[in-house]
């Protein structure tokens, strides 16, 4: 039955579920699905975690909100193990991926102002995605996303992805830009991973241009490509990274990062968020990053991302119809020749999890806590899923 007191902002599918434990959720009917999304990269420890329900509990019961007017002993913690982690210097708390690439749109127009740019524009990429407040779903490359929201926001520069070349046409034409804006992987672009030497290539460019290197790790970070965040997959350290996703496991809080002389640019006054960084948020998180760290999972991401993509590959290869089998750790593509969206719905009856995007590319993000068993059993769905489809279609 659909609650039709609630906004249509979502095509829901026909399934509620009523409680999860690791890789599986249950619906209302007892029926048991294997979740190979974990809520679009959120859920990284899976459901109900033991160490995180145990500290939201423990939280919950002393304190769960004091406002950013007072100190924060949970936040100054979180930003220091973040700090350790990733390289970075100073963390901005708010409540979601898009807020924390919002925090780091505003970072980088005030960069520019301090350096006499009246209008500062940033680079961002074609086919990516940002959020959808009106300054992140500007910045997105998709124009679905922004249709019927017009007039957009100024001051973004659009290049295509995977492409520095384009970033030295912008800076012959423009002496506006102070900052690039870019995902490692893009996710809901299709999980495209760029070349090798792509980030380097153009964390250099930025240096000899005097821009910010701003990264969007919302999906890529916390573990799930085989390193805490996928820069670190390379030689790199970008100036601003945005968390939010993995970083509390289903509970919302996003994280603006910075470095070196981003990391000064926000004064009190210049930015806020009324639950950012609340004592419950913070205590989640921090359960979440010890967790990864004792239990191994960033190495265990990346060894069971290559189990999937190997397995999937092996199935796959040869199929007429499939176009490219790539991922990314734990961010894997099926990519088709033809629109594919019916094969959620397929897989859902079948008590599995996935999603398709880009219109033709399966998404699969499955927890990083997954057992062997869980990640053969995924490749054989979906290989036979696809398999399936492909003969139908």
């Amino acid at each position: 039955m659909t609650n039709t007191t609630l906004m249509s902002t979502y095509a829901r599918l026909p399934v509620r579920f009523e409680r999860g434990a690791g890789a599986s959720l249950w619906d209302s009917d007892g029926k048991e699905y294997l979740d190979a999304l974990a809520g679009v990269a959120v859920c990284g420890l899976g459901h109900a975690h033991p160490a995180v329900t145990e500290a939201l509990c423990a939280q919950a019961a002393r304190l769960v909100h004091t406002s950013n007017i007072y100190q924060i002993p949970l936040q100054e913690e979180l930003s220091a193990e973040l700090a350790r982690v990733t390289g970075m210097e100073r963390a901005f708390f708010c409540n979601s991926g898009a807020e924390a690439n919002e925090a780091a749109i505003k970072l980088a127009r005030l960069y520019g102002h301090r350096r006499d740019i009246k209008e500062p524009a940033i680079v961002v990429m074609e086919g990516s995605f940002h959020g959808r407040t009106l300054a992140t779903l500007t910045a997105t490359g998709n124009r679905k996303v922004q249709a019927g929201f017009e007039p957009l926001v100024k001051g973004f520069i659009r290049v295509p992805f995977n492409n520095v070349a384009a970033l030295q046409t912008v800076a012959e034409n423009s002496d506006k830009v102070v900052a690039v804006l870019v995902e490692p992987v893009q996710g809901e672009g299709g999980i495209r991973v760029p070349d090798t030497d792509y980030l380097a290539a153009v964390r250099a460019f930025c240096d000899r241009q005097g821009w910010l290197l701003m990264l969007d790790e919302v999906q890529t970070g916390m573990g799930r490509t085989g390193r805490w965040l996928a820069y670190q997959h390379t030689d790199i350290v970008p100036d601003v990274v945005t968390l939010a996703k993995g970083l509390g496991n289903g509970v919302p809080i996003g994280a603006c990062l910075a470095r070196g002389a981003a990391a000064e640019v926000f004064e009190p006054g210049n930015h806020a968020s009324t639950f950012g960084g609340n004592p419950l948020a913070c205590s989640a998180a921090l359960a979440v990053l010890r967790t990864i760290e004792t239990d191994g999972l960033v190495a265990r991401a990346a060894a069971l991302g290559e189990r999937l993509q190997t397995g999937l590959q092996a199935r796959l290869h040869d199929t007429p119809g499939v176009l490219a089998v790539r991922g990314f750790g734990l961010m894997l593509a099926v990519e088709l020749d033809r629109p594919c969206g019916g094969l959620v719905k397929t897989a859902l009856a079948r008590g599995l999890l996935l999603n398709v995007t880009a219109g033709k590319v399966v998404r699969l993000l499955p927890p990083l806590i997954i057992s062997d068993a869980q990640a053969d059993r995924i490749v054989d769905e979906v290989s036979t899923l696809v398999r399936d489809f492909l003969l139908q279609a």
